[in-house]
């Protein structure tokens, strides 16, 4: 075989995803539930095994997507944004490639997005609204875009999103005067189409998507409104109002043509019907759930998540009752793989093991992260969710990435 078509081959062989992968923000579905089976339901004292950790992912609050046996996230050195790729059988870094320069913000400076996979490609979202397109093989830049050139204006803690790639379509938030959403050319960047009919400014939430009366749409929340626009043009399908207040960060929820969105600053949670012909209606909004920036995760009929006003919770999807709450453990995020629920604690980086029970909190196994970063900002916690990707269990502190094995035997 000639060099350069054996060379193809071997990129191509090496960009190979499974069902284990973790392709982007809250998995393929952005459901943040893990289909892996086989994982340990309980660990040993201390926790699982530490498999390796690297100490130079930079700075910042980025997830990880997993695809390919590389993990990609964004960290900041310096004075830069980085999109790092990192072999996830050693830890070692594969190859950094700018994305862009420093969001400086006062709860910790660096990235907030994770990045997404997308067959050959790897897109990222860094802190000031740059949109970086690179080969997943060696970080190679294919194109940038900038929200701001689309009529975007940094929120107050940095863009947040991690975009949605879906049918040759990189789907992000501007906002702003020339168009809430916008979709670009996956192979160019150039612009395929903007909301002009939905104008309000870009938040810290990630849009989903779906298909409901017969049309696929994204669905996206901002400080102002939940709506779902028309994936081939970008029209407003459907939207409803939401008294957003500081931050909107959750990603919203879908299930039988229902939308369930939660935000924090004591504003609480709705749901929405979408009905034929694009009606929408109400069917609750309370504040039994009052998400922060956690997420909440929907396992048959009930939410789980942590609510600023009553702890752990667990809450009825179609009813929005509280089933039970909890405070055994502090605030933090949530991530599900094997039918059991990670929870981590922001304020101290401790992982807790539980079983998602709609009887009560039913924990079996805790650990402490350690160590932990001595440059995180006075202000920041541990705030990057937890992944559970091919057996591995994947958490981050900063500069710390460390990766853990979950798997049973």
């Amino acid at each position: 075989m000639k060099k350069p078509l054996l060379l193809a081959a071997l990129t191509a062989a090496a960009l190979v995803t499974t069902a284990a992968d973790w392709p982007q923000w809250r998995g393929a579905d952005r459901t943040d539930i893990s289909k892996e089976t086989g994982l340990l339901k309980s660990w040993p004292e201390g926790g699982p095994k530490l498999v390796w950790i690297n100490k130079d992912v930079g700075l910042g609050y980025s997830g990880y997507a997993i695809a390919g046996g590389r993990l990609f996230t964004i960290g900041l050195r310096g004075d830069t944004e980085l999109l790092i790729a990192v072999d996830v059988k050693t830890g070692k870094e594969l190859w950094t490639t700018p994305v862009g320069p420093i969001l400086k913000n006062g709860w910790g400076d660096g990235p907030r997005a994770t990045p997404t996979v997308d067959g050959d490609m790897v897109f990222a979202m860094g802190g000031n609204g740059g949109v970086l397109a690179v080969k997943a093989a060696d970080g190679k830049e294919v194109w940038k875009a900038m929200m701001r050139d689309f009529g975007g204006r940094t929120p107050n803690w940095g863009y947040c999103e991690s975009v949605l790639v879906d049918e040759g379509k990189v789907i992000c938030t501007p906002g702003g005067g020339q168009g809430t959403l916008l979709a670009l050319d996956r192979a160019t960047g150039k612009k395929v189409w903007q909301s002009t009919d939905w104008t309000d400014g870009a938040h810290y939430s990630s849009p989903i998507t779906v298909t409901h009366n017969g049309t696929r749409q994204y669905i996206q929340l901002t400080m102002q409104n939940v709506a779902g626009v028309e994936a081939k043009t970008g029209k407003v399908l459907w939207k409803s109002e939401w008294p957003g207040k500081i931050a909107v960060i959750p990603t919203p929820i879908f299930k039988d043509g229902h939308v369930y969105i939660t935000s924090g600053y004591g504003i609480g949670c709705k749901l929405v019907k979408i009905g034929p012909g694009n009606a929408v209606s109400e069917v609750y909004r309370n504040d039994n759930m009052v998400n922060h920036h956690g997420g909440v995760i929907l396992i048959g009929e009930k939410l789980y998540g942590h609510s600023d006003k009553g702890g752990w919770t667990c809450q009825d999807f179609k009813t929005g009752e509280v089933a039970w709450a909890s405070k055994n453990f502090g605030k933090g995020a949530v991530h599900c793989a094997d039918g059991m629920l990670y929870c981590l604690e922001e304020s101290s980086g401790t992982v807790a093991l539980v079983e998602p029970n709609p009887k009560g909190w039913t924990e079996r196994s805790r650990f402490k992260l350690t160590p932990q970063t001595t440059q995180r900002n006075p202000k920041g916690k541990v705030w990057t969710h937890p992944v559970v990707s091919d057996g591995k269990l994947y958490l981050r502190d900063q500069e710390l990435l460390f990766c853990f094995d979950v798997k049973g035997k």
